[in-house]
C-alpha cells in the first residue's frame, strides 16, 4: 500500500502535542483589530487547544503526526 500524504496547510498550522491534543494559533487576529475590544486581543494571545471534534478533522489530514 502505498504511503498517506499529510495536508501542506495542516501541517503548517497545527501541532500535536505528546498527549496527542492538537494546537493551533488563536482565531480572529489577522485583520480588523479596531473593532476588537482589549479583552478580545489579549485573551486571543498564543495557541489553544482544539476541540476534540476539530482534532479528530484535524489528525484525518496528518497521519503520521499521532
Amino acid at each position: 500500500m502505498p504511503k498517506m500524504k499529510t495536508k501542506s496547510s495542516a501541517k503548517k498550522r497545527f501541532k500535536v502535542t505528546g498527549t496527542g491534543k492538537v494546537v493551533a494559533a488563536q482565531a480572529g487576529k489577522r485583520h480588523g483589530m479596531i473593532k476588537r475590544t482589549n479583552k478580545f486581543i489579549r485573551n486571543a494571545r498564543g495557541t489553544t487547544t482544539l476541540s476534540d471534534a476539530d482534532a479528530k478533522i484535524v489528525k484525518s489530514y496528518m497521519p503520521y503526526d499521532r
